[in-house]
């Protein structure tokens, strides 16, 4: 099989659940052979993308930025910051829907000033 029909094998269900887009990273890692990368590789090309992600807000706010830098488009930087997540989440093996749940009822019974 060439590796252009695995690619398009990929496919996320119409109305994915988290764990969904979770797997769905997972297999896409592996059939576009990033599945080697080491966490500090994979936490490096996040904090990338989440600089991009900032750039890419400070122009929709009208903020002063470098003319020859590269234009970023904000939605396209938060999927790839969301895609990196899900990628150190699968790297160690947390499912974040649960910690998502288990951290957000630990944070109900804070006291938010």
């Amino acid at each position: 099989m060439k590796k252009e029909q695995i690619i398009n094998m990929l496919n996320l269900k119409p109305n994915p659940t988290l764990r969904d887009f979770q797997e769905y990273v997972a297999q896409m890692v592996k059939e576009r052979g990033f599945d080697k990368e080491t966490a500090s590789e994979i936490f490096m090309l996040f904090f990338e993308e989440c600089g991009e992600m900032a750039k890419a807000a400070r122009k929709t706010q009208k903020m002063r930025t470098d003319k020859h830098s590269e234009q970023f488009h904000l939605s396209h930087e938060i999927a790839d910051v969301f895609i990196y997540l899900l990628d150190i989440c699968n790297y160690y093996g947390v499912d974040l829907e649960k910690a998502f749940r288990e951290k957000e009822e630990m944070n109900k019974k804070r006291t938010w000033e």
